[in-house]
């Protein structure tokens, strides 16, 4: 069964996640009527690390374009017009927000199908252990799945060689040794008459002769066992190196870059239990792997014969470590990020993780973890493996923490529950670059020893940037400069550059995440308000959204320039929109009551053709975190603030307001707000004699 036919059943907060997948970035609709086609290519066989690989993802965006454009041809009849018009639109909008990235829509369409396998194949499983499961199970799984039942039979074929090899050089030694009991046999004729050591010597010399024959044979067949099974377990390392890439770089990779968006308002990363399964599976079959190296070079040492086994096996040692070297050290994560605004001398917590360490017994010897917090230039310092000389940029309270083993969930972590950061030592700032544009991270550092102390490891791993603040007034600026990190850091990047420009249609993406999660709304931004914002970011004039696809907004005209005739930035003004919506509007603003992103001449216009005591909600120019009414004579109020709700609510400031009618276009006001009206004897003990407000406050 098609996903998307499943996909369409799911209840609850699988369909709310499912719906989360979907935005301007690619719209639920062209999921919907291109659902068969997006199903039907091969988005896994591209990888998305590979520049190289760019061609063919265009290619699929051209052909994505193509058929959403055949697909808006076939629309008839009336509403066949306006689906026509929407998915033209959208074909024009996938090819200017992918054209110049076009694997970034391989890396978008990848997440959406694996996201909506993985919640099919879990409402599956709570209905019907097995219906449906293999059904919906994504082509990753079960090549995943499919390399460790094949690493699961040449492991297992190779431990059949190793113990043939074993008992073919036992029986080897044992005729050896018989060889040597002949030609002490021989010697020993030198003390006997020549009569009797003429009787005796034939036999012992052809049964020498016939030992030492049988003893070449097969010392050159124990050397022919030993290079084939080098060579299997060379096939094997090398399988396993592809599956742990494909685990390491790929999978746990890609729920990385969801953590981190997920610091921007994004869905959760979720759970970690798969990624654990199989790199502990990952770490059994290499510790399996590596037991059989070594025992094969016992057998080696124990009968050496003359040949290239022995670089071979040391070789497939050397490899063999370097595998579990970068299984071990890949998979100390941070489970639970810290703050990336920090306060000074406040609170925080992190939890760090080792997906191996109950396979591989790590718990048995308890590590401690130590957290550090070091600059951009350090940490870019550390990734070179330049010495640091355990440099700190400033000093961490409760920042050791021993990593425990809960025995029911299979986990080994650090749980700081505690930190504090007491004191900071700051850089020397780059040109226009203000505090709370300079990054920091917090550094995990452990020693795990594996094997019974065989092998000791030293990992480390850097939190998401930080920037730290002292004050609650630095909040917003700090909030800006994680916002744009998370959003456009790219894989593997040096510690913590990003891009100084991007894309308009990339911010909105960012900017619409961000807003739906600070509100707590599934009304995000609509392509009306993003036009508003790109009026307001460019100081253009056109309502035209394609006007707006191919410019670029720079982090200088983001969070360090006042915008023209203010004295705040583009984004101060939407955070406090976001703030005042967050605390005081929510339900107004999910009630579609909140028109918001509409300037005075916009509100002006929408009203000028309504009667009398038509009013609109928009958000304040000219005021941080503001909100006007503007109403048809045409005033706009003085905004409201904060402050002024934490006094009398939206919704009774406009009941008081007796111009005001009819909610724009045309709906009664009581219809819209008196579900939050404050009951009249509770508001008149609480606000005894409130003067008329419309005679008090006009302005814009």
């Amino acid at each position: 069964m098609a996903v998307w036919i499943q996909a369409q059943q799911l209840q609850g907060d699988a369909l709310h996640q499912m719906q989360s997948l979907y935005g301007q970035h690619f719209p639920i609709e062209v999921r919907h009527y291109l659902s068969q086609w997006l199903e039907g290519q091969l988005w896994d066989v591209i990888d998305l690390e590979n520049p190289q690989e760019e061609f063919k993802a265009k290619r699929l965006l051209d052909s994505l374009i193509q058929e959403l454009q055949n697909k808006a041809e076939h629309q008839v009849g009336e509403d066949g017009f306006l689906l026509k018009i929407k998915l033209g639109h959208y074909a024009s909008q996938l090819k200017s927000t992918y054209d110049r990235c076009p694997l970034e829509l391989v890396r978008c369409i990848k997440h959406i199908l694996y996201t909506e396998q993985r919640l099919v194949r879990e409402a599956s499983n709570s209905s019907s252990p097995v219906g449906g499961m293999m059904d919906s199970m994504s082509q990753k799984y079960q090549q995943i799945n499919q390399a460790f039942e094949e690493l699961r039979l040449l492991t297992q074929d190779t431990e059949n060689d190793l113990r043939k090899l074993q008992h073919n050089q036992e029986y080897f030694i044992i005729q050896y040794q018989e060889s040597l009991r002949i030609q002490a046999q021989l010697t020993s004729l030198a003390t006997l008459p020549p009569a009797d050591r003429q009787l005796r010597e034939p036999t012992l010399l052809s049964k020498r002769a016939t030992v030492e024959a049988w003893l070449t044979r097969e010392a050159n067949t124990l050397q022919k066992y030993r290079l084939d099974l080098a060579e299997k377990h060379q096939k094997s390392l090398q399988l396993l190196r592809k599956q742990q890439t494909i685990i390491l770089d790929d999978e746990l990779i890609h729920w990385k870059r969801r953590q981190q968006l997920a610091g921007n308002g994004g869905p959760p990363e979720g759970g970690l239990d798969i990624l654990q399964s199989w790199c502990e599976k990952l770490a059994e079959t290499i510790w399996q792997n590596r037991q059989q190296i070594r025992r094969a070079e016992h057998l080696r040492q124990q009968l050496p014969i003359p040949g290239p086994i022995e670089e071979l096996l040391n070789d497939l040692n050397s490899t063999i470590t370097d595998i579990i070297s970068a299984l071990v050290t890949s998979t100390f994560i941070i489970e639970k990020q810290p703050p990336q605004v920090l306060k000074t001398q406040t609170k925080f917590a992190a939890t760090v993780r080792l997906l191996v360490g109950g396979k591989l017994n790590v718990h048995m010897n308890p590590p401690q973890v130590k957290a550090t917090i070091i600059s951009e230039q350090q940490a870019k310092a550390l990734l070179k493996n330049e010495n640091t000389r355990n440099d700190s940029s400033g000093e961490i309270l409760n920042n050791n923490c021993v990593m425990e083993y809960h025995q029911a969930t299979g986990t080994l972590s650090a749980n700081f529950r505690n930190m504090s950061l007491k004191r900071i030592k700051r850089s020397d700032r780059r040109g226009a670059e203000s505090v709370t544009e300079e990054k920091f991270t917090i550094l995990f550092e452990s020693q795990f020893s594996v094997g019974g102390n065989e092998l000791v490891f030293q990992v480390k791993t850097l939190s998401l940037p930080v920037v730290v603040i002292v004050h609650g007034s630095q909040d917003n600026n700090a909030t800006a400069t994680v916002l744009w990190d998370n959003a456009f850091a790219e894989p593997g990047r040096v510690p913590f550059i990003v891009p100084d420009k991007v894309l308009w249609p990339q911010l909105c993406e960012a900017l619409n995440m961000k807003y739906k999660a600070e509100v707590q709304s599934n009304r995000g931004l609509s392509e009306e308000n993003l036009v508003f914002l790109a009026q307001k970011a460019f100081s253009s004039s056109s309502i035209n959204p394609d006007d707006y696809r191919g410019m670029t907004m720079t982090w200088s005209q983001f969070n360090r320039e006042s915008l023209p005739g203010r004295n705040f930035t583009f984004w101060q003004w939407f955070d406090g929109v976001m703030e005042l919506t967050k605390k005081h509007l929510k339900p107004h603003w999910n009630d579609g009551a909140i028109l918001g992103f509409v300037n005075k001449q916009q509100a002006q216009d929408m009203l000028m053709s309504k009667p009398n005591g038509t009013f609109l909600l928009r958000f304040s120019d000219s005021e941080i975190g503001g909100i006007t009414i503007a109403w048809r004579m045409v005033w706009n109020l003085m905004p409201y603030t904060t402050k002024d709700f934490s006094i009398r609510s939206l919704a009774d400031r406009i009941s008081d307001l007796n111009h005001l009618l009819f909610l724009y276009p045309d709906r009664p006001k009581d219809e819209v707000f008196s579900k939050y009206y404050t009951p009249p004897l509770w508001a008149a003990a609480q606000h005894p004699a409130l003067p008329d407000p419309a005679a008090q406050r006009t302005g814009n």
